[in-house]
């Protein structure tokens, strides 16, 4: 039996005066998923979570989230228990201890998850008795996380989770993410760092002007998965070209490069040769398409002013 899908928009449409935020926007999200949205400034992705998130209502087109329209008012209250929102400017009052925080947000909820068991989930076990004022950027991240989970939601909104940390503490944060996922939690995330999204997503939709431009795994968004490989090493210039066993697609130097969509076959080829002929082949390195290639391309690679995403 199909499970129900946890978020549906269905042509959805915003206008802020003569601005349109959302142009007929679709796309749904499964159960036990991560979803990503993504875009640049001014797509409209703040719009859309605050539509899903109930703070506010679209003009047009139908807004689902575990099977309740989120603006309405009778299923409010059993809406908010069941889901968890992490913005990227959370409020949490300084002078608390970290378990104070948590305890409180606990109280909010029918069958919150044991506080204790959300601090270890988070990390912040050694930070329990401590002020929040006193914490990390990264570990007020992890206790914005904390506060949303606490109440055990079944779908958790991350708005730019990880924006201002540092390398570890991004992939430290989307291995907690994971936890959560494999744990049954569906997550929407918006995020502006590809390698997250390409770390983390299930899925994506990518929002341009208001428009959903492209939707798929971030492993085939825009062809990925059967664009042409880029095969690049270093040959020694004394070696002569032509007893390659592979025609490259060109030489600057001792770079070689060669362009294919059967790389396994070229590499099988290539090493095969290098060992029997007992040549060096250095620096040997494999590249699709990456997935900001992708986004830059649909997305026009346009930085739309800030202050259009302060009206979405």
């Amino acid at each position: 039996m199909q499970r129900e899908r946890v978020v549906v928009v269905d042509n959805l449409c915003k206008r802020y005066g003569n601005h349109t935020a959302l142009n007929g926007i679709s796309f749904a999200v499964e159960p036990g998923e991560v979803f990503g949205l993504l875009g640049p400034n001014g797509a409209g992705k703040t719009t859309t979570l605050e539509i899903l998130e109930g703070f506010r209502r679209p003009d047009t087109g139908r807004a689902e989230v575990l099977g309740v329209d989120p603006a309405a008012r009778s299923t409010s209250t059993e809406l908010r228990e069941r889901i968890g929102i992490v913005l990227q400017d959370a409020s949490i009052e300084p002078f608390l201890s970290v378990r104070q925080a948590l305890k409180r947000n606990a109280g909010y909820y029918r069958s919150p998850r044991d506080v204790d068991e959300v601090l270890t989930l988070v990390g912040l076990n050694d930070k329990a008795d401590d002020r929040v004022k006193s914490l990390s950027g990264g570990q007020v991240r992890r206790l914005d996380l904390a506060v949303g989970v606490v109440g055990a939601p079944e779908l958790l909104f991350l708005d730019e989770p990880t924006t201002g940390f540092d390398p570890v503490a991004r992939r430290d944060f989307w291995t907690l993410v994971r936890s959560l996922a494999d744990g049954g939690t569906t997550v929407l995330l918006t995020t502006h760092y590809m390698e997250e999204a390409d770390a983390l997503a299930d899925r994506v939709a990518v929002l341009r002007g208001g428009h959903v431009v492209a939707e798929g795994s971030p492993k085939s968004l825009g062809g990925r998965d059967i664009s042409e490989a880029r095969i690049r090493f270093r040959l020694a210039l004394s070696v002569d070209l032509a007893t390659l066993p592979v025609q490259p697609t060109s030489r600057e130097g001792e770079t070689i490069e060669i362009l294919t969509s059967d790389e396994i076959a070229v590499l099988r080829t290539l090493t095969h040769w290098a060992v029997s002929s007992d040549v060096s082949i250095d620096g040997l390195t494999v590249e699709r398409r990456s997935l900001e290639d992708v986004y830059v391309a649909l997305t026009g690679g346009n930085k739309v002013a800030a202050t259009a995403e302060q009206h979405q």
